[in-house]
């Protein structure tokens, strides 16, 4: 616990000055229902997951781990505020990508961008959505929600020997090989980014995973800080040049170093707010 109160404490000094944190409200039920299957939210809301569903989901099933959940749902729902008013919001937690519309799994009990993407929709936002998902795990629970949605592409990078083991399908995904470093993983991420914003979207989710690091407990990628630096930066500058507004998400990050870990997710959000200042100014 001691570790991890660093961690944050680490996060929070190398934003301060940058951004102003505020913490993260809990998504509403009705929300959630925006996207989610209102069978599954009743069942989770009145009898908690199962043994073998949380299982599933990789974590026991908790009053505490559903508040969690909650918030961090609830923050991406915040930051999709702050991108549809001022070009630029973020969110330290979200991510929750292996959520699917009725189930639990990979430590997602609700998929914070789709019900962000549900809730933009219902407030009367009707133009074309990308969601960049450079976590090292495939966004499964992602692609599923938006197979059938011609108005959200749907891109994931990330390690081909990865869980999940059984992959869906998204607009495009990049597999990559175990340990593929930050030359190979460039050369990789830009033709995807070309083709990606060529769909011209209007509103973009960066899901900003932090897993890709080398020697990631969860990882099987091999980037150096100054990869992941460069992977954020061309994700910001192919969002400036397109004028569409951006929310950032978390995504995942397991490095035991957690000074790296923590330097690794100041560094994506510091990046966020050099590479569109203008938006940035206004949150």
């Amino acid at each position: 616990m001691a570790g991890f109160a660093q961690f944050w404490g680490a996060i929070r000094e190398g934003l301060e000055g940058v951004l102003d944190l505020q913490p993260a409200p809990a998504a509403r039920l009705e929300e959630l229902a925006l996207a989610h299957d209102e069978a599954y939210l009743h069942h989770v809301f009145n009898d908690g997951l199962s043994r073998a569903e949380s299982l599933r989901l990789g974590r026991h099933f908790s009053p505490e781990l559903l508040q969690r959940a909650l918030h961090s749902a609830g923050g991406t729902l915040a930051a999709l505020e702050d991108a549809l008013r001022g070009g630029l919001g973020l969110n330290l937690g979200g991510g929750t990508h292996h959520a699917y519309p009725a189930h639990a799994e990979g430590y997602s009990l609700f998929n914070d961008v789709a019900v962000a993407v549900a809730k933009a929709r219902a407030e009367g936002f009707s133009g074309r959505v990308l969601v960049v998902d450079l976590d090292v795990h495939q966004g499964n629970g992602t692609a599923v929600f938006f197979q059938s949605d011609p108005s959200v592409f749907t891109l994931s990078v990330h390690a081909q020997h990865n869980y999940p083991q059984l992959k869906e399908r998204s607009d495009l995904d990049v597999a990559l090989p175990d340990a593929t470093g930050d030359a190979e993983y460039l050369a990789a991420l830009e033709p995807a980014l070309e083709h990606a914003f060529a769909s011209r979207p209007e509103l973009v989710f960066f899901n900003a995973g932090v897993d890709v690091l080398a020697g990631d407990r969860l990882g099987r990628l091999a980037l150096s800080l100054e990869g992941l630096a460069e992977r954020d930066r061309r994700v910001y500058r192919r969002v400036r040049e397109s004028g569409a507004a951006l929310v950032v998400v978390g995504g995942g990050g397991y490095h035991r170093d957690l000074r790296l870990l923590a330097a690794a997710r100041v560094q994506t959000y510091r990046l966020a707010v050099a590479e569109l200042r203008e938006q940035a100014g206004k949150l």
